[in-house]
Formats: C-alpha cells, sequence, structure tokens
C-alpha cells in the first residue's frame, strides 16, 4: 500500500514529534514551542485573561497538561466549540523519589510501574530517562526539564538457561524485585546515589545540594522509524497518545479564522484514571472554557447554549485488528490498520459516542474524502476508556471517542498506518473548519 509524499511528511512530523518527547513535560513543550511560532500566545493561570476575537491562546498546567485556542469569529452562544481532546502521558515506569540504590556492587534505579504497560517490552533496551527537576534558587526554586540522550540504564532479561519456561509461560517481572534499572557498577567505597544525583546535576550545571524534587520517566532511545513493504507502517514509543496529540494540533495550527472557537486540550495522567488538577477528570478544562465564555460576557442562558452548539472530540489510539490473534477480537467489528479513523462504541459507556455523535463524525470523514471505521470491543472482554465518557458528563457536550488503529497498544515499541495519521488530520482539519450538524 504505497503512500503520498504529503502523507509521508505528516508522519515524519509525527515520529519528530514524539522523538522530542520523551516526557509528558517535555510532550507540553514541543506543542509550546510549536504554537509559539504559529502566533499563540501563553496565559497565566494565576492572571487575568484578555481575549481578543481571533486571538491564538494557550495555557499549561502542572507542565504536563496544556490547553490551546482560537477565539472563533462567530458569536459563542451560536457558533460553540468545538474541543479536541487527547492525553500527554503514556503507560511506563517512572523512578521513585529515592531511586538510587546499591546491591552487592551494581547501582539500580528503582521504579514504579506508570499506568498498564507490557513490561516485558522495556527488557533489553536502550532505555534512558527524560523528566523535570526542581532546582534551588534564590527565591525559591525553578522547574527544569531534563533529558539524556544516550541510553544510560537497562533492564537485561534472565538468560533462558535460568528460566527455561519462559517461551512457554511468557516473560513475568516481579514489579518491586525484578524492575530495578542497572545504572552502573560501584567502584569500592561509592554509593549509588551520590553517583546519580551527580550524573544529573552535572547535567544541570548545578550541584547536588541545589537539587529538591525530580520525576524521571523511563524512555527508550531508538527514534520512530517508517517500516512494511511500502514503507506503510510507523513505529515508535508513545503513540498512544501522542499521535492524537500530534494530528490535533497539527489541524489547529492550520486552521485560520474559524467561527467557532477551536480548543485542543491535551492531559495528562489518563493512563492512571485522570483524577488529579491536571487530568482530564480535573477542572482545567472547565475552567479554560470559563473563562473564554467570561471573556465574551455570556450570562448562564447563553452559556448552556454555547455547550449544546459545540461537539467534543476525543482522541485515544483504538485496537487495530492482528492477524496472530483474531480471537481477542469482536468478529464483525475489525478494524485495519490505514484504513482510516475508528469510532469507538461501548453500551457501559466506557466510550462516550452516541447515535448522534457517531453520524456527526461520519459526515466529518465524508466531508473530508476519510475513510471510517467502528469498533467495540469483545463482549467477554473488559473495555478500556479513555477522557471522553469524563470530559462529557463535566460539560455536557455531544462527545464522540475515535482513534486510529494500531497495534501493540502499551507496548514500549508501538506500531500504527501512516495513512491513518494523515487521515486523522484531515477529519480535524475538517471538524474546525466548521460544524455538522
Amino acid at each position: 500500500m504505497p503512500i503520498s509524499e504529503q502523507t509521508r511528511v505528516q508522519a515524519q512530523d509525527l515520529l519528530d514529534f514524539i522523538d522530542a518527547s520523551p516526557s509528558p513535560w517535555h510532550a507540553v513543550a514541543t506543542a509550546e514551542q510549536r504554537l509559539q511560532a504559529h502566533g499563540f500566545t501563553r496565559l497565566q493561570e494565576n492572571q487575568r485573561w484578555q481575549l481578543q476575537a481571533g486571538g491564538r491562546y494557550y495555557a499549561v498546567r502542572g507542565g504536563s497538561s496544556i490547553i490551546a485556542f482560537i477565539m472563533g469569529q462567530g458569536a459563542l452562544e451560536e457558533s460553540g466549540f468545538t474541543l479536541i481532546g487527547a492525553h500527554t502521558d503514556s503507560p511506563g515506569l517512572r523512578l521513585k523519589p529515592r531511586a538510587a540504590h546499591s546491591c552487592d556492587g551494581v547501582a539500580r534505579l528503582g521504579v514504579e510501574v506508570y499506568g498498564g504497560p507490557i513490561l516485558a517490552t522495556f527488557t533489553d533496551r536502550d532505555l534512558s530517562l527524560a523528566g523535570r527537576v526542581n532546582v534551588r534558587t534564590a527565591d525559591g526554586f525553578e522547574t527544569r526539564l531534563v533529558r539524556f540522550d544516550e541510553p544510560l540504564v537497562r533492564l537485561p532479561n534472565l538468560a533462558i538457561h535460568m528460566n527455561r519456561d519462559v517461551n512457554e509461560q511468557g516473560l513475568k517481572l516481579h514489579k518491586q524485585n525484578e524492575l530495578p534499572l542497572i545504572l552502573a557498577m560501584l567502584p569500592k567505597g561509592v554509593d549509588a546515589d551520590p553517583l546519580f544525583m551527580g550524573h544529573v546535576a552535572d547535567k544541570l550545571g548545578v550541584p547536588v545540594s541545589d537539587i529538591l524534587t525530580a520525576d524521571f520517566n523511563v524512555y527508550d532511545t531508538q527514534k520512530g522509524v517508517f517500516w512494511g513493504a511500502e514503507q506503510e507502517f510507523v513505529a515508535n514509543s508513545q503513540l498512544d497518545n501522542l499521535a492524537s496529540c500530534h494530528a490535533a494540533l497539527t489541524a489547529l495550527l492550520a486552521t485560520e479564522t474559524p467561527q467557532s472557537t477551536c480548543i485542543c486540550a491535551f492531559f495528562d495522567h489518563e493512563e492512571v484514571g485522570s483524577g488529579s488538577s491536571v487530568g482530564a477528570d480535573g477542572s482545567f478544562v472547565s475552567d479554560v472554557i470559563e473563562r473564554i465564555a467570561n471573556s465574551r460576557n455570556l450570562d448562564e442562558e447563553a452559556r448552556h447554549c454555547a455547550y449544546h452548539n459545540s461537539f467534543f472530540i476525543s482522541a485515544d489510539m483504538a485496537h487495530g485488528w492482528h492477524p496472530n490473534f483474531p480471537a481477542a477480537y469482536e468478529p464483525h467489528h475489525h478494524v485495519m490498520v490505514n484504513a482510516g479513523p475508528v469510532i469507538k462504541s461501548n453500551a457501559n459507556q466506557r466510550y462516550s459516542t452516541s447515535l448522534d455523535t457517531a453520524a456527526r463524525f461520519m459526515l466529518l470523514c465524508e466531508k473530508a474524502g476519510v475513510p471510517y471505521q467502528q469498533y467495540v470491543h469483545r463482549t467477554d472482554l473488559g473495555c478500556g476508556s479513555t477522557i471522553g465518557p469524563m470530559v462529557a458528563a463535566q460539560l455536557g457536550m455531544p462527545t464522540v471517542d475515535v482513534g486510529n488503529p494500531m497495534w501493540a497498544m502499551h507496548s514500549l515499541r508501538e506500531s500504527a498506518g501512516a495513512l491513518d495519521h494523515g487521515y486523522m488530520i484531515g477529519v480535524m482539519l475538517e471538524a474546525f473548519a466548521g460544524d455538522v450538524s
């Protein structure tokens, strides 16, 4: 399945976006750089907002969630909001606050499991660390992003000679005892903690004593690639869900003078339930929307009108049909990689899609010339969820849950279709350009 040059450029830009974003904090910083390059102004939540018609703005909360928007040309109560939501976090490993310790002359870093990763995929990879560090200043502290580009740590597998059943029973890792990452061999008389913290301090150019707190994400240093007979697939870490963030951001940056107020909301903590001040189940998006409405002097009645004239697209990745494991899928709802965006439905409201919102998204796809697919989970398997239902419940907006099909979701190395990414950008552009009622 050959891909066009435009599709290749879009997919390469996605890979570059992910490679620049090895943690949620870096993902927000990468998005912020692109927003500023396109004339967006940063707003501070602790200051009054002065918003102008046609203005382009964004706000950051906690360093790992970001909401960007373009003020629409139309009357807000009539044109409403076009909101696309996604999440910046991915399941994986995070360092513990006092991570470094020694074990028989080996320096190791203790980790916590964040969300639901496929732990076996972290073994024998060229891993490193990226995150943020709070550094002491004369007035308190400042937050700095840190990234070690070179492979710094590793989780070596146990040899098959000592784990004879690994191919039959699968690789099982004890989360407390068998996940600490190997950092270094320790010279006699050297402790692990000063060694590691000295490494961090050298990277920052500060004394160890000036480091107050740190939060590190474990990431794979291998860059994203195209693969397949026609190079029609992409592989990288964090496709779930930086691919959705990238598609929405690309569409927003290409939108010029929309009638509706167009919003991209990218949240942290989706993989652990979203229940935080920066998560989708917090107040961030409702706070921003309320402040936009206040800037237009909307009374309560007009605000309700605006909400019901709005459309929320919750974008998260979907489970592409895997031919090696056909029994894992609902037989009549196979969604194929490179066959278009997926509309996700669940009778128990694990997804927010309704009969009407599915139809609206289908019409958007048709206007954009984009194919679409429909997905439901097997009835006898538990269905995952995403930010759609909780944001829909908060705002009362018509909402649809969609995503691009992918393989190996929650692996350290995920795969998806290059064509699908271009399709998703196209339908999001259509959504920002005008509403389909």
